[in-house]
């Protein structure tokens, strides 16, 4: 993973929760986690880049299981302090770079798809199916861009060749970060997943999309 990313992340992990106490978006919040209960009741769940474990929490309620990894060690040591009850195990590993004995039958993705760039959105959707059961349920869930919002188009400073897009975000430690964050369509989103996977469900929230499939059972 971009060592810029994790460097912000590691530094905002202590204020990261505070995204999911904004008014606005607790509706979105609550009917994208019943949508995941559903969704994964009774897998064994991969989590990539859990973060702070707020939906590794709230999956942990209805998976069987749930592998919760992330590159940064300073957000799992948070995570941890969640009510999983029991069911969750906690791992440092980069997402680029999962090597797995186990395969599981579900994948989550927690507002990371935005920050992986373009151009490796082909490697990284191939490194999974590496570590994924045929047929696995497959969910990831992003930010859009909202008029008025943290997100709206005004916030985009930058973007590169490859038409990646940057924010710049100002942490309460003072610091600023140039942070990528790519804001796809659904037809791109469809375009890309229909590699692996059948059955894609785009789910078109307030604040939020929602992407859910099935990964082919042969590749």
């Amino acid at each position: 993973m971009n060592q810029d990313l994790v460097s912000y992340y590691k530094d905002r992990a202590k204020e990261y929760d505070k995204v999911y106490l904004i008014p606005e978006e607790q509706q979105d919040l609550a009917e994208a986690t019943r949508i995941f209960q559903e969704l994964f009741f009774q897998k064994t769940v991969l989590e990539i880049a859990c973060g702070t474990g707020y939906w590794t929490e709230q999956l942990s309620k209805t998976a069987r299981s749930v592998l919760a990894t992330d590159i940064n060690e300073s957000v799992l040591e948070i995570a941890k302090r969640r009510n999983t009850s029991g069911k969750v195990l906690f791992e440092v590993a980069d997402m680029y770079r999962l090597t797995t004995e186990t395969k599981y039958d579900a994948l989550f993705g927690g507002f990371i798809w935005s920050h992986i760039p373009l151009q490796d959105l082909d490697n990284f959707l191939h490194k999974m199916t590496s570590v994924l059961k045929p047929n696995a349920v497959i969910a990831f869930i992003d930010s859009k861009q909202v008029m008025g919002g943290s997100h709206d188009s005004k916030s985009i400073k930058e973007t590169d060749d490859q038409g990646n897009t940057y924010q710049a975000r100002n942490l309460e430690n003072g610091t600023t970060h140039l942070v990528l964050k790519n804001f796809p369509t659904q037809e791109s989103l469809i375009q890309k997943l229909s590699k692996i996977a059948t059955g894609i469900k785009y789910i078109d929230l307030e604040h939020y999309w929602i992407v859910s499939c099935k990964m082919k059972a042969q590749q």
